[in-house]
């Protein structure tokens, strides 16, 4: 080898140090110098090399060592194109050799359009491009990789397979779309790693990889290379129907809603939590027995503090740890629909946290949130707010969603805190917050990515739902883009659940005086298509358990439960009940413990459970609970005056109006026989619910199955029935049955 200039010293000392951002113009092969003979000089760094010998055109050939840490050179004869000229290194290391195959060979992977697509906002399939991959290029195997890092002077790959040393494996910088990548030959599916990334400012910054698809188990923070697993779906019957579904306003949907860590610990190892293949064995067959049509699962993605409960994502992309591999976590969606039941899986596109090894200052500079805090942090959860004007943040998002509807095969998301997105004032007083472009408090880009959001997972995953946590007037959450709305599916009710917590909280004397709070979602009901949730967010943090919210003794309590239970289901909308709500229990919900299945050893907390089994049966029976949620067509008041006995009677309808239910709810512990209920058809009328009998641990006051409408015109309809009402009871009646 001939003397380096002082130039080339200076590059060569740069890459040895890990200061070039620039490696590839170093490392690998590069044609000689001119006026010298024919053929290429070929670098590699090595760190903690003795020798390295080249192996080149049948020839090995010691390489020369030009900074002592590691940067070794050779010169090969040679007259053809540089690029076919084909060598390995034989690396003498810790007195072992091994051969490394130089992955500063290889020209770049990504292609422009690939970029382009990123850069703008579009590549709605990120995932199969950034974070870790393996691949084959030319004939060698192994792992590409790449991160969007544009403000970084470089970032490297590190992990196990280089002692965790940025020096090692700087990565090329892809001009100007500020992504960087490399390819690393020989690497699997398992090896550790993160991205090393050096600031502007010459920090050092140990990052996940923000598309990993698996991480080690917390506390532990490296991401894992997954490409994808060899999981074989066996669910394509199910998914050619979600493909061919039709009218989805018009099928019953009942949520089981679950934290997979505290559903059911281990038997005998309550620290134990369940792995999703075990959670398949045992919560999808007992969600099914339920008669639920869905579960909804708070949110599965990687996050480091279990008591986020998995709203503070770090590893948007992964499954969380904790309950198996990314193939388990399919497994067990795959049992979920194999058994007749959609996933909905909750999504945090809102905000994300501040750890260090996450997506806060991910290159130095606030590049997934806003620099500034006014803009760039929720100060109440101590989170980040994600800058969604930036098109490479909204590639991110909307691949993320497409990610888990694609390839976990889940049929919906449910996009917590919405409002949290939609205002820029939300929870920030005066002088906390800036005003959009026309001085409002609207996020405008937040807006515009939920209409982008909702169109494109609709597009490209029909059948698919979204559905929005909202807890504003936001207008037309749950209607088309192209009349205007945010193109949602559903939009949780929460005023219908916060007027019907604090009603049953009342003491039954004094609810009278509260009737409103029954009947007002009646006025904006068909507004939005809403799900009715009796969510996580009621049992925690002192709002007491569902049973516990009920006044009075243990009877009234259960009996209360019942009642409401059997409201929700008469009401307009589709439904989600929070794991544990079945049970009664009386602990609020804690996310370290089990539920408290002891409790149906009680025949009232059994009773309770068998109630919602048999609510969740008849309603999937019964198209007039379902098939006209939406409309106020499927709706009407029989008697919604009656504040001084505290109940109320409705009539719901399926799309053939012939096909009618009737139900009526005693919302006091007064008996109340002989109660009359206007009805559209004089005959004979099923009872086909009764909260008060003794299988669900009622008083047993019923109407023996029961009663003829014989009676005169009431309540404006043409024909009446006299029933037995129960105390804190409910019934639902159907004609002929």
């Amino acid at each position: 080898m001939s003397p380096v200039t002082r130039s080339e010293a200076r590059a060569l000392g740069a890459v040895a140090d890990g200061l070039s951002d620039d490696p590839f113009a170093v490392l690998g092969r590069h044609p000689a110098p001119a006026g010298r003979p024919a053929g290429a000089v070929i670098r590699t760094l090595q760190l903690t090399a003795s020798a390295v010998d080249l192996v080149a055109g049948g020839h090995v050939i010691p390489m020369e060592r030009q900074h002592k840490n590691g940067l070794f050179a050779a010169f090969v004869p040679w007259d053809g194109p540089l690029d076919a000229l084909g060598y390995l290194f034989r690396v003498h290391e810790d007195g072992a050799v091994r051969e490394v195959v130089d992955p500063y060979q290889f020209g770049p992977v990504l292609t422009d359009f690939d970029l382009h697509l990123f850069a703008e906002g579009t590549h709605y399939r990120a995932w199969e491009q950034m974070g870790s991959r393996e691949r084959t290029v030319g004939s060698v195997s192994g792992v590409h990789f790449a991160v969007w890092a544009p403000n970084a002077q470089r970032v490297s790959v590190v992990g196990d397979f280089n002692r965790w040393d940025g020096r090692a494996h700087v990565m090329r910088r892809l001009v100007p779309s500020g992504v960087w990548e490399l390819f690393l030959p020989g690497l699997r599916d398992g090896a550790r790693y993160k991205f090393e990334v050096r600031t502007r400012e010459g920090h050092l910054l140990e990052k996940a990889d923000p598309y990993a698809r698996a991480f080690e188990t917390p506390p532990q923070t490296a991401s894992v290379v997954s490409t994808g697993g060899t999981y074989v779906w066996q669910d394509g019957e199910w998914m050619r129907g979600r493909a061919a579904l039709g009218e989805w306003r018009e099928r019953p949907m009942s949520i089981y809603e679950v934290h997979l860590g505290s559903w059911r610990r281990r038997e005998g190892d309550p620290q134990y939590s369940l792995s999703y293949r075990e959670l398949a064995a045992s919560l999808v067959p007992y969600v099914r027995d339920l008669g639920y049509t869905h579960i909804e699962l708070l949110p599965a993605m990687e996050h480091p503090f279990f008591g986020s409960w998995g709203y503070q994502v770090v590893g948007f992309y992964a499954p969380s740890s904790r309950f198996g591999t990314p193939d388990d976590f399919r497994y067990f969606v795959d049992q979920c629909h194999q058994h007749g039941l959609g996933v909905i899986l909750d999504w945090v596109p809102g905000h994300f946290p501040k750890d260090e090894h996450g997506l806060r200052r991910f290159d130095g500079t606030a590049l997934y949130e806003h620099e500034d805090p006014r803009r760039g942090e929720h100060q109440e959860w101590g989170t980040l707010v994600f800058n969604y004007g930036r098109d490479e943040v909204r590639t991110f998002l909307l691949s993320n969603a497409l990610f888990w509807l694609e390839e976990f095969h889940a049929d919906g998301l449910r996009v917590d805190a919405v409002a949290s997105m939609l205002y820029l004032d939300y929870s920030r007083r005066e002088g906390e917050w800036l005003p959009n472009e026309h001085g409002g408090r609207e996020n405008l880009e937040a807006v515009e990515f939920l209409k982008q959001l909702n169109v494109v997972t609709h597009g490209r995953q029909p059948g698919t739902v979204t559905i929005a946590e909202e807890s504003t007037s936001w207008p037309a959450v749950s209607r088309p883009t192209y009349e205007g709305g945010l193109g949602f599916t559903y939009k949780w009710n929460m005023g219908w659940m916060h007027d019907m917590l604090a009603y049953m909280r009342e003491d039954p004397v004094h609810r009278r005086w509260h009737h409103g709070q029954i009947t007002f979602s009646m006025l904006y009901a068909f507004t939005e298509n809403f799900v009715l949730p009796f969510s996580h967010d009621e049992v925690v943090y002192g709002k007491r358990s569902m049973l516990e919210k009920m006044p009075g003794d243990a009877w009234q309590q259960h009996a209360s439960l019942r009642a409401l239970y059997g409201y929700l289901f008469a009401h307009p909308g589709k439904k989600l009940m929070f794991m544990g709500a079945e049970l009664g229990q009386r602990h609020e919900w804690n996310h370290d413990a089990s539920l408290d299945w002891g409790t149906l050893s009680d025949p009232r907390h059994s009773g309770l459970q068998r109630w919602v089994r048999d609510l969740n049966a008849v309603y999937r029976h019964e198209p007039s609970l379902y098939e006209v949620d939406f409309d106020g067509r499927g709706f009407s008041w029989i008697d919604c005056h009656d504040a001084d006995h505290s109940v109320v009677s409705l009539l719901r309808k399926a799309r053939d109006e012939a096909d009618f239910s009737v139900a009526v709810v005693n919302f006091t512990p007064v008996p109340r026989p002989g109660y009359l209920v206007g009805v559209p058809d004089a005959g004979w009328y099923r009872e086909l619910l009764n909260s008060d009998l003794a299988i669900y641990g009622g008083s047993n006051m019923g109407n023996d199955g029961g009663v003829r409408a014989d009676g005169p015109p009431a309540h404006g309809f043409p024909a009446s029935v006299r029933v037995m009402l129960p105390p804190l009871g409910f019934l639902l009646l159907k004609k002929g049955g």
